[in-house]
């Protein structure tokens, strides 16, 4: 038995944010000194490192559950099922139902039983849960749905990966200029005859402080403020990252039994330009060849990093749309890979 993708969909936030929006911000380090560069070239290193342009932000009256939603029905049509045929409905996402303008995070009910009920789904042996496992999130996601399916627990699943960043970020830090918003969704069901998911691989990092590396903290301009923000040790999560994902690439390929040239496209969490093509370079490095120049679809340059929804999102439009020239056909061999709090890491060999 084979777990295929068979839909996909994606919502993506109508409003650009780019970085010169960014001029009048106040810009604190994270012990609250003053950053003494101006904005200008705050923004322009940022831009020269992460190669973020631009990113999405939703609208004020939308929130994480009614993204997912939206990529959801979208997903379902080009799948072309009945929405009450779903077993599973597995709701990827970091920071709850989080309103415009509010400092509390809300995920209670949980985000994937607000969109089953957005969906207008009344099987109740449709099961709805939230995964709450950093960006990789929508990547176990999948894993978490071919368990279900070879197990013979469920026939078909809705994934999806849906985050509202722009909310939970600091004004005076840097690293806000990172997070955006939107969600991507994909309708997974068992095959008999037809590839999909060859192998998969996973791993959480706690031992060397490594769960502390994305976090929740205060504001770097110090007030009594009370409100949590995203934060992250950058310097430490980019050493992580390229050290470990390359690892977990291999040993997802390796699992699959797939020669490294026969690897199409790598679909990887749009966290930072750099790192993403660093990672790459190092993950090739590992079987002794250079990367094909078009392995890569890539568009955090105007997508901002929307964490879970990066993935799915790109996938869409790579599926629909030949992204950038990019596309995949039938029987290509496609690598998924994510690397996020947790610090968590994962891979998935796919064929399509």
């Amino acid at each position: 038995m084979e777990v295929r993708i068979i839909g996909t969909g994606a919502h993506i936030p109508n409003r650009e944010h780019k970085n010169n929006q960014f001029l009048d911000n106040q810009f604190f380090d994270a012990n609250g000194e003053s950053i003494p560069n101006n904005n200008e070239e705050i923004i322009e290193k940022f831009s020269s490192i992460t190669g973020i342009k631009e990113r999405k932000y939703t609208d004020p009256s939308l929130n994480t559950s009614d993204l997912a939603a939206q990529a959801a029905k979208i997903a379902i049509d080009d799948a072309q099922i009945d929405p009450e045929s779903l077993d599973y409905i597995i709701l990827a996402q970091n920071v709850g139902d989080i309103t415009a303008h509010s400092d509390q995070s809300d995920a209670l009910p949980s985000v994937a039983s607000r969109v089953k009920a957005k969906l207008g789904i009344n099987n109740p042996k449709c099961v709805a849960y939230d995964l709450i496992f950093g960006c990789p999130g929508w990547v176990e996601g999948m894993i978490h749905a071919n368990a279900f399916i070879k197990a013979g627990m469920a026939s078909r699943c809705l994934v999806i990966g849906s985050e509202t960043l722009s909310r939970v970020t600091d004004p005076h830090d840097r690293d806000s200029m990172i997070y955006a918003d939107g969600a991507g969704a994909t309708i997974v069901e068992k095959s008999d005859s037809i590839p999909g998911i060859l192998s998969h691989a996973t791993a959480t990092f706690t031992s060397e402080g490594e769960a502390e590396f994305i976090f929740m903290g205060p504001s770097n301009k110090k007030t009594d403020d009370s409100t949590k923000y995203i934060k992250m040790q950058g310097r430490k999560v980019y050493e992580f990252a390229l050290t470990q994902v390359p690892l977990a690439m291999k040993e997802c390929l390796d699992k699959a039994e797939i020669p490294i040239k026969e690897l199409k496209k790598i679909f990887i969490h749009q966290a930072n330009l750099k790192m993403d093509e660093a990672i790459i370079k190092r993950f090739y490095r590992l079987y002794k060849t250079p990367p094909p120049n078009d392995i890569l679809p890539m568009n955090i340059e105007t997508f901002g990093n929307s964490s879970v929804a990066t993935i799915p999102t790109l996938l869409d439009l790579v599926r629909k749309t030949n992204f950038k020239n990019h596309k995949i056909e039938k029987g290509d061999i496609i690598l998924f890979a994510s690397v996020g709090a947790g610090m968590n890491i994962n891979a998935i060999t796919y064929k399509v």
